[in-house]
């Protein structure tokens, strides 16, 4: 099924003590990019996150948003330094001594200063967290999935109304040539009648001039070949997998046929329908840069 590039998905896995909830958004990209922003104590597990994000994408930006709970209410540890308190303390009586001030010290002030307390994370249990990312991975990466074929579904929906444009483009083209050889066909005498009054032209050399101008202007492969394009096109959009590089090259030979066609327009309805043509599969183009 077809995907876009672009997606959302968000997940969420508790077990009481500890909650992680991630979130994953996608953009364009030429290959497959994850990025992923976590708290600082999980970092063991991001290789493992990466890894997992591979399951849901094969090409874009992937970021993926790591939150951290922890509701055991032991996350932080104050621990007392009894020895830098006592020394403190020592320091501060010989001071009052040295300068014969009075020693007013109390417990709060010894407390204010460096390394007397600490703050300690508490350790984390690092099996249940690890399956709690990997839960909450699933859930947000089965969403992201959704949201990308549900975008890929209006690209395709959107993809095979241009197809419909471009099919009806070619059949102008090709109601269209034959008259363009009729109209030269008729300039032509009008020139000799103008030149020459009455005189007839030879007819062998009227058949052979139109012959040449009919192949010059002749677009005949170059339509066979833009209508079987747009069928593989279509298949492609109904196959499984990564598409999008397939229909990017399937796209710049379809530009390569509608240039050939404006070349050769000598006329400018012709010409009209070629610009056209280019204007719809640039609209292509632009679109399958979103497709996985």
């Amino acid at each position: 099924m077809i995907q876009s590039m672009t997606g959302f998905g968000r997940g969420e896995a508790s077990d009481g003590d500890y909650k992680i909830e991630i979130e994953m958004k996608s953009v364009n990209h030429r290959y497959l990019d994850v990025n992923v922003r976590l708290p600082r104590k999980l970092n063991f597990y991001e290789n493992e996150i990466r890894n997992q994000a591979k399951q849901y994408a094969d090409r874009g930006k992937v970021d993926i948003f790591v939150t951290f709970s922890d509701m055991t209410g032991q996350s932080l540890n104050v621990t007392y330094n009894k020895e830098v308190a006592e020394a403190y303390l020592s320091g501060i009586r010989q001071l009052s001594k040295d300068l014969k001030l009075e020693n007013t010290t109390v417990a709060y002030e010894i407390s204010r200063f460096p390394d007397v307390f600490a703050m300690e994370e508490s350790g984390l249990d690092e099996d249940t967290v690890g399956a709690l990312i990997t839960k909450a991975m699933e859930h947000a990466g089965e969403q992201f999935v959704l949201s990308r074929r549900a975008e890929g579904n209006k690209l395709k929906e959107d993809l095979m109304g241009k197809f419909l444009r471009i099919e009806e483009l070619v059949g102008l083209v090709a109601e269209r040539s034959p008259q363009i050889v009729q109209e030269y066909r008729q300039r032509i005498q009008d020139k000799v009648t103008e030149l020459l009054g009455d005189a007839q032209i030879d007819e062998g050399v009227l058949a052979t001039e139109l012959v040449v101008f009919a192949d010059k202007i002749c677009v005949d492969e170059e339509m066979v070949r833009l209508r079987t394009h747009v069928i593989h096109m279509k298949e492609t959009l109904e196959e499984e997998g990564t598409i999008g590089r397939k229909l990017d090259f399937l796209t710049q030979e379809m530009n390569r046929e509608a240039n050939t066609i404006l070349s050769k327009a000598n006329d400018t309805i012709v010409s009209n329908y070629g610009i056209e043509l280019k204007t719809e599969i640039e609209k292509i183009r632009e679109q399958i840069q979103n497709i996985e």
